[in-house]
């Protein structure tokens, strides 16, 4: 089962982004690297959702998006996931999520009135298993082959 693990400071955040996004989906990428099918992330990069309507779906700004993929390659980091919020919850992929789904990575949902958070593989809908709190994972990590 491939993992995510995501260290205490990135889990704050993700969090923060989250309830300050709310009634509104939040979204954002994380870059760090892999070792097999283990992800690490080191860092959070919140972007601006620019759905029609944000209540309901999210959909990442496409150059703040391309922004934060370049600043992952500037730092020697990898696209290891992509979040994003369901406000009313439930921390599984909406039809919307699924289909629109375009990275081999994890996605992540933060259900917010459940407190929970939730990664899968789309648009399989594989589960993939996190590891939340941990310290943050050294730098030196291989590339995803």
């Amino acid at each position: 089962m491939p993992e995510l693990h995501l260290p205490a400071p990135l889990l704050s955040a993700l969090w923060t982004h989250a309830r300050q996004a709310s009634p509104h989906e939040c979204v954002g990428a994380l870059g760090g690297g892999w070792q097999g099918e283990r992800a690490h992330a080191c860092a959070l990069y919140p972007l601006t959702n620019i759905a029609a309507d944000p209540e309901r779906e999210y959909l990442a700004d496409p150059g703040e998006l391309l922004r934060a993929l370049r600043a992952m390659r500037r730092g020697a980091q990898q696209l290891v996931g992509l979040y994003h919020s369901h406000p009313e919850g439930p921390a599984w992929p909406s039809r919307s999520d699924t289909r629109l789904a375009a990275y081999p990575v994890p996605y992540l949902i933060a259900d917010l009135r459940a407190q929970t958070l939730r990664a899968y593989l789309l648009p399989e809908g594989t589960p993939v298993q996190l590891y939340l709190g941990g310290p943050a994972h050294p730098t030196a990590l291989q590339a995803k082959e």
